[in-house]
C-alpha cells in the first residue's frame, strides 16, 4: 500500500476522526484535502495546520458534491484516496411519535448515501489513479447494532455490507476498498450522543489514527480498532446476548 504521495480527500475532516486522519496522512507526506460543512472549523483547521486544503462542501448536496469534484481536477488534477468519513448519530425512540421524521432520513442520507454519491463523483479520477483507495468510515455497530440508535446502527450496516459488495467490484478497476470500524471514540459526535452513561471509554482520536495507520500501510481490508473486534467475533458466537 502506497503510503506518501498520495492526494487524500477527507469529507468530514473539520474535527474527530476525519482530523485524525488527516494530520496521519498529512505527516507521512501526503496532499490532504478535507470537506465540511462548517466553513470556521475548517479555517481553525487549516490556520493550525496550513498545509491542509480546505473545502466547505455538503456531501448531502448533490450540487455541492459536483462542484468540488470539478474544483479538485482543476487544482489537484484528481486524488488517490477517498476517505468517506462525514457522520453523524443521534438517539431515537421509535416508540415515541413525536420523533423528527426528517431528522432521521438526513442521518440515513449523512451516513449512507452520501458515501455512495461521492464513489460515484469521484470514480473517474480513482480509476486514473495508480494508487486508488476507498476508505469507508463504518463502525462496530455494524456487527452489533446499538438499540438507542437505530438510525445510526441500520446505517453503519448498510455501509458495511455495500463497502463489502463494491470491493470485488472496483478491483479490476485498480480501486482498493478499506473499512474502518472505530469503537466509540472521544468525538463530538460520541459527546452529543451521550454514551457516556453506557460505561464505554471512547478511545482517543489519535490512538484510532495510529491503528488505523498501521493496519492500512499493511494492505488490510477490514480495519477493527477496540472493542469493534470483540463486536465482529461475538455477532457470530452469541449475537443477542452481546445485543
Amino acid at each position: 500500500m502506497k503510503q506518501s504521495n498520495q492526494k487524500v480527500l477527507i469529507t468530514g475532516g473539520g474535527s474527530g476522526i476525519g482530523l485524525a486522519l488527516a494530520k496521519k496522512f498529512l505527516a507521512n507526506n501526503n496532499t490532504v484535502i478535507i470537506t465540511g460543512r462548517d466553513l470556521a472549523k475548517l479555517e481553525k483547521v487549516k490556520s493550525d495546520n496550513p498545509r491542509i486544503h480546505i473545502f466547505q462542501s455538503d456531501v448531502t448536496d448533490d450540487a455541492e458534491v459536483r462542484i468540488l469534484v470539478d474544483d479538485i481536477e482543476q487544482q489537484f488534477g484528481g486524488i488517490d484516496v477517498l476517505i468517506n468519513n462525514a457522520g453523524i448519530m443521534n438517539l431515537v425512540d421509535t416508540g415515541n411519535g413525536a420523533n423528527d421524521l426528517a431528522k432521521q432520513f438526513s442521518e440515513i442520507d449523512i451516513n449512507f448515501n452520501s458515501p455512495i454519491r461521492l464513489v460515484h463523483y469521484f470514480l473517474p479520477q480513482l480509476k486514473k489513479s495508480k494508487e486508488a483507495v476507498i476508505v469507508n468510515v463504518s463502525s462496530g455497530l455494524a456487527y452489533v447494532p446499538f438499540a438507542q440508535s437505530p438510525v445510526y446502527s441500520g446505517t453503519k450496516a448498510a455501509v458495511h455490507f455495500w463497502t463489502q459488495s463494491i470491493r470485488p467490484q472496483l478491483k479490476p478497476h485498480g480501486i482498493k476498498v478499506i473499512e474502518l470500524l472505530p469503537p466509540v471514540v472521544a468525538t463530538k459526535l460520541a459527546e452529543d450522543a451521550d454514551l457516556k452513561d453506557d460505561n464505554l471509554t471512547p478511545m482517543p482520536p489519535e490512538k484510532l489514527a495510529d491503528i488505523f495507520w498501521k493496519n492500512y500501510a499493511s494492505g488490510r481490508e477490514e480495519i477493527t480498532p477496540g472493542i469493534s473486534k470483540a463486536l465482529k467475533i461475538m455477532s457470530r458466537l452469541a449475537p443477542k446476548f452481546y445485543f
